[in-house]
């Protein structure tokens, strides 16, 4: 067995900014296991049997099975209720900034090992039976990134994906049903208004400006310009990742269309199901959809970091 740190690629960001569809763009690359959001392993697959992104109950899934046999002897052996509590103990943005210190308070060093060496074993586990090197999460939540930066089972690297604001304010607002329930009953994805979102697309991606300054490996790339030019996009990821070179490895790239297999994502949006081509696409539709006075309240409770990552630079500057 491999007992070495396990290589993570950990994609940051606020939701509904286009990570599921990195994280299965990256999955396609060769030597990397994309998974979704691990996050959401625990109350999601384990404690209520949604569907992995093969389209199975997660405890029917065998690549799943095989992970938690190799993990923890099976994943009956996993109190997912204690996970649950060392989560609000420790993984929330409130905790950011202590775990952000040189070196951590008495009061969370055991919980923040505890947390943080369960998601260590599920990492391990998926290298070992996918045989990748470097394991993809989609996760998202900084606070979670701040938590395994501590954990020293896992080499971090943080890649950030934003996404302009006022779109990403306008997918929060739509309703969109969440496929991954078994029953096949009427479950939705969270709705949030533009106020609520602008206020956290600006903490989570500031949180990321932190996390680099603890000297975790940390880059960012935009939504817009992976879907532009995916293969550039893709080509800067693996050199960031470390990923040994490859002149085949974005050969799923067709233009502006990708071909996907089906993957093993736990969680995330439900175009993780999708499989075959996938056309690329930059999703404007907030430039006329999302009424002015939103926009305008979007714009203005996000503008320092909308200025930092270019959204508002004059056309061919």
């Amino acid at each position: 067995m491999n007992t070495a740190p396990v290589r993570v690629l950990f994609v940051g960001g606020l939701g509904r900014s286009g990570s599921t569809l990195l994280d299965r763009m990256l999955g396609e690359m060769p030597g990397v296991c994309a998974v979704g959001e691990v996050v959401h392993l625990w109350e999601r697959g384990l404690g209520n049997g949604e569907r992995c992104g093969c389209g199975l109950p997660f405890g029917q899934c065998e690549f799943w099975l095989r992970v938690g046999k190799e993990a923890f002897d099976g994943w009956s052996n996993v109190d997912v209720r204690r996970v649950a509590v060392l989560r609000q103990r420790v993984d929330r943005t409130r905790h950011i900034l202590r775990m952000a210190l040189p070196e951590l308070p008495a009061g969370i060093r055991a919980d923040l090992a505890e947390y943080a060496g369960y998601y260590a074993r599920v990492y391990q586990a998926v290298r070992q039976v996918s045989g990748c090197d470097l394991v993809v999460e989609s996760s998202k939540h900084a606070s979670l990134a701040f938590a395994l930066r501590w954990a020293p089972d896992v080499d971090l690297r943080v890649l950030q994906l934003v996404r302009d604001s006022p779109g990403v304010a306008h997918s929060w607002a739509k309703q969109v049903r969440r496929p991954d329930v078994i029953d096949d009953g009427e479950e939705w994805m969270a709705r949030c208004s533009p106020a609520k979102v602008s206020l956290q697309w600006a903490a989570q991606n500031a949180a990321f400006d932190l996390l680099a300054a603890t000297r975790v490996p940390v880059r960012r790339e935009r939504y817009e310009d992976l879907v532009a030019d995916p293969i550039a996009v893709l080509g800067r990821i693996r050199g960031f990742a470390q990923l040994p070179h490859d002149p085949t490895a974005t050969s799923f790239v067709t233009g502006d269309v990708v071909h996907l297999k089906t993957g093993h994502t736990v969680s995330g949006n439900p175009m993780r199901f999708a499989s075959g081509p996938v056309q690329l696409r930059r999703d404007d539709a907030w430039r006329s959809e999302l009424p002015v006075a939103r926009r305008r309240l979007v714009s203005a409770l996000t503008l320092p970091l909308r200025l930092r990552y270019g959204y508002l630079r004059t056309p061919g500057k």
